[in-house]
């Protein structure tokens, strides 16, 4: 199982950036995956779900500013970070929702700052 979490970097406050993670060894069409961040010093927090029938959830520090998608062709889950906040700042990774967590992947940073 390999989770392959990209598209993170530098960014003003205010912008925009789309994160992507392949994931492989799984079926990945029948599981609920989820969007996690864990900022420096802080626990890991959990910030978009889209279960398996495409519904989706977000806690409400980023509902309005993020939104997460599937593409269950290309086993990928997206996340789709809008006005962004300094406080956005932290590696995001992808893994399964729910019970039975996968191997956590590198994840990708986001750095929000002027």
């Amino acid at each position: 199982v390999q989770l392959q979490a990209s598209g993170g970097g530098l960014v003003q406050p205010g912008g925009s950036l789309r994160l992507s993670c392949a994931a492989s060894g799984i079926i990945f069409r029948f599981n609920d995956m989820g969007w996690y961040r864990q900022a420096l010093g802080k626990q890991r927090e959990l910030v978009a779900v889209i279960r398996r029938d495409g519904i989706t959830n977000y806690p409400d520090s980023v509902k309005g500013r993020f939104t997460i998608s599937r593409d269950n062709a290309k086993n990928t889950v997206y996340l789709q970070m809008n006005s962004l906040k300094p406080e956005d700042t932290a590696v995001y990774y992808c893994n399964r929702y729910g019970p039975g967590a996968l191997t956590w992947g590198q994840g990708t940073q986001v750095t929000v700052s002027s």
